[in-house]
């Protein structure tokens, strides 16, 4: 099969459905249907494509897996649950597996073997993975990632911040990496405004402005739920959030509320901006179309808040449906892709653009090697120095208040309100408002 190439466009705004791979073997003992995620990076799928063909023919199982992206992996899931009849395997994106528990077999057996050899999770993973205290997902690595910060090294230098000298590449880090936090992020996007080049971090309703709005309130220990369901918004660290992002928004660019989530991307690669939160694609795309923008980007974590540090992690989950004729392969397929050299040869092939979701696989060499320049990526991983937690916005509600909350945007929307000059007051009572409606008595 051929792979697709990669274009900006559809780097920027999501993948589609490619042709599956059909693996036959010789004397089959037994079918097997699996949705993969379709990755961005082509390798990417060629990675994967291979690593499915040799189980296939090492456990002499006839593998029929479709690599879905985008509406197509949202239209195939909800048709099969629907129709209880489909694919053995669904890709569960995110919130998905909390969406689907009720049709999906519990996964204990599976993860009980993978966090004895590899550790824990990341938190998030277990938060979004586990339904009344049972795995119903296994997280992956693929198109997994954190909204960490990207930024222009040369031009934010020059607006006071040396983001070199702050995230070098090294264990350790740089005793400097203490002085950034908000009060910090303020300073440089006030001085980022001023030369012409805001920060492009929007306050629309897609995930991109979601995610970043959600690290800073976490950040500063501000909760609009918490884990009990109960609505916690007219807090004092709400208000603190809210009077700080009041100076913020003064800074953001002025169409920031009309932002969706290829914005941040196209503000950097057309040299409109010295920072986002996203993973490295822009940088990935600008080393064809923007070198000298490419050659200029360094990544690091998020600020520090009052609260700690904390940065948005996005991941994917496959589960096996409780209709899955196959579930025994299912099984199988699903531990043997997660093993360490498959999710690292897999990372390798994507530029280390994939995180997987064991702290303990934190230490492939890619993040050290790609470029240019040189340790681009050294910092996109969370490092133990970096003091940070790993979080998705709305968390510790409970999933299914979450969901509904980051799916409206009610986080940047209550920024976007700010922006539009109303009060802290009105704010808040807007958010009460719009959050009882998410909350079932």
């Amino acid at each position: 099969m051929t792979a697709r190439s990669l274009t900006r466009r559809w780097a920027l705004t999501g993948a589609t459905a490619l042709p599956l791979v059909h693996i036959r073997t010789a004397g089959a003992a037994g079918k097997l249907s699996m949705v993969v995620p379709d990755h961005w990076i082509a390798a990417g799928n060629d990675t994967m494509r291979k690593q499915i063909l040799a189980w296939a023919g090492t456990n002499k199982v006839e593998v029929k897996a479709d690599f879905l992206g985008g509406q197509a992996v949202l239209n195939t899931r909800s048709a099969q649950a629907l129709a209880k009849s489909g694919h053995d395997i669904q890709l569960f994106p995110v919130w998905e597996v909390h969406n689907n528990a009720d049709q999906m077999i519990p996964m204990d057996d599976v993860m009980g073997k993978l966090t004895a050899q590899y550790g824990p999770t990341n938190e998030i993973c277990e938060y979004l993975g586990k339904v009344e205290g049972r795995w119903r997902g296994v997280p992956i690595s693929t198109m997994s990632f954190y909204y960490n910060a990207l930024g222009r090294v040369g031009l934010l230098k020059q607006a006071g911040m040396d983001v070199l000298d702050m995230y070098p590449v090294k264990a350790g880090g740089s005793p400097s990496a203490g002085n950034w936090n908000y009060d910090t992020y303020l300073t440089v996007a006030e001085a980022s405004h001023k030369m012409g080049l805001p920060f492009a971090t929007g306050l629309g309703t897609t995930s991109d402005s979601t995610g970043w709005v959600g690290q800073m309130f976490a950040s500063f220990g501000a909760e609009l739920v918490d884990r009990n369901g109960e609505i916690t918004v007219d807090s004092d660290p709400v208000r603190r959030v809210l009077e700080y992002s009041q100076k913020l928004v003064k800074f953001l660019p002025a169409n920031a509320v009309a932002y969706d989530d290829a914005s941040n991307n196209r503000a950097y690669i057309s040299g409109k901006t010295t920072l986002i939160f996203n993973p490295p694609s822009p940088w990935w795309v600008a080393q064809k179309d923007a070198p000298e923008i490419s050659g200029d980007s360094w990544t690091f974590p998020a600020p520090a808040g009052p609260a700690g540090r904390f940065e948005a992690y996005s991941t994917n989950y496959w589960g096996i449906w409780t209709f899955a004729e196959n579930k025994s392969a299912a099984k199988d397929i699903i531990a043997h892709l997660m093993q360490r050299e498959q999710i690292e040869e897999r990372c390798n092939s994507v530029v280390g653009y994939d995180i997987p979701p064991f702290a303990s696989m934190t230490d492939f060499p890619i993040w050290n090697q790609v470029g240019p320049p040189a340790g681009l990526c050294y910092n996109y991983p969370l490092r133990p120095f970096h003091n940070a937690r790993p979080y998705i916005a709305m968390s510790p509600a409970p999933p299914a208040i979450a969901v509904r909350a980051f799916t409206r945007g009610t986080l940047p929307t209550m920024l976007a309100r700010l922006h539009a000059g109303q009060t802290i007051p009105q704010v808040i009572a807007w958010a009460k408002e719009e959050l009882s409606g998410f909350i079932e008595r």
